[in-house]
């Protein structure tokens, strides 16, 4: 696919830190416009300020909070009244938890569905016709590897991003035709503060080497840019040769292999989660 970055305006959740602040870098360098979204007001701010003194790109910065049930719908309100159309979507937020799911907060739950499976849904819903209009843009949804296995003690935010997966998948079949891209990338540990109030025991998840955000982005932007881009990438070699050793295994061995690789109490290094 020949993308045209200066021709885009680029709504990005998830943007004021990790892999969402590599790919605005990463787009405001190659000249695309941006539509900046992030919980953090004053972070969101800062990054937004940086990116035009170095960029000269458009940058537009606005706070919100995803896990709201009416945060798409506001999203597109504000974004309309600021005068914006947007091209592209990138669904980059997200939250996780780690811990037995017996226990387990209702509404952290409803939290983590919000923001991880819902607020993708409801943001592509919501600006997918004025993308299809604009007749060269992409839809980026971020999965994990997650996906591919079951997540014990990180068992619903496994569960969203299967089903971000399933979504962006059928998403790309429905889409063929009409000049939009849409796809799913799965990292594997990338070295993010994803883990920072998880708790101790999330450290299991950043142990051993980590992908950098940059790798990620590279990863996805690569595959956009290719002549003709199926519906998931996987960021790094060593996640895309789990995820095939994981399909010629049994559900039952996944599981147990997968409760192993996310027990804290375990001496070898972990190398998957986002």
């Amino acid at each position: 696919m020949t993308v045209d970055y200066r021709a885009q305006t680029v709504l990005l959740t998830g943007a004021s830190s990790g892999i969402g602040a590599a790919f605005a870098e990463a787009l405001a360098a190659r000249g695309a416009n941006l539509v900046l979204v992030a919980r953090r007001a004053e972070r969101l701010a800062s990054m937004a300020d940086a990116l035009r003194r170095t960029t000269g790109a458009r940058i537009e910065a606005i706070p919100a909070d995803l896990s709201h049930p009416a945060a798409a719908r506001d999203l597109h309100r504000e974004i309309t009244d600021r005068g914006l159309r947007v091209t592209s979507l990138i669904n980059n937020a997200g939250v996780g938890s780690f811990a037995l799911f017996p226990g387990a907060d209702p509404e952290q739950i409803a939290a983590e569905i919000a923001v991880d499976a819902l607020a993708p849904v409801q943001l592509t819903a919501a600006f997918l016709p004025q993308i299809v209009d604009a007749g060269n843009g992409f839809i980026i949804n971020l999965s994990s590897v997650s996906a591919y296995f079951p997540s014990p003690r990180m068992a619903v935010y496994g569960a969203t991003k299967a089903f971000v997966l399933s979504f962006s998948e059928s998403l790309w079949t429905e889409l063929r035709g009409t000049g939009l891209t849409a796809f799913a990338v799965s990292p594997g540990a990338t070295a993010t503060d994803f883990t920072t109030g998880m708790g101790p025991d999330a450290g299991v998840l950043t142990a051993g080497k980590l992908r950098r955000p940059e790798d990620v982005v590279t990863t996805a932007l690569r595959h956009l840019e290719r002549r003709n881009p199926g519906p998931t990438v996987i960021d790094g070699r060593f996640n895309q040769l789990g995820v095939l050793i994981g399909r010629f295994m049994s559900r039952r061995r996944n599981a147990l292999m997968a409760a192993r690789v996310f027990d804290p109490g375990r001496r070898s290094p972990a190398r998957a989660g986002r």
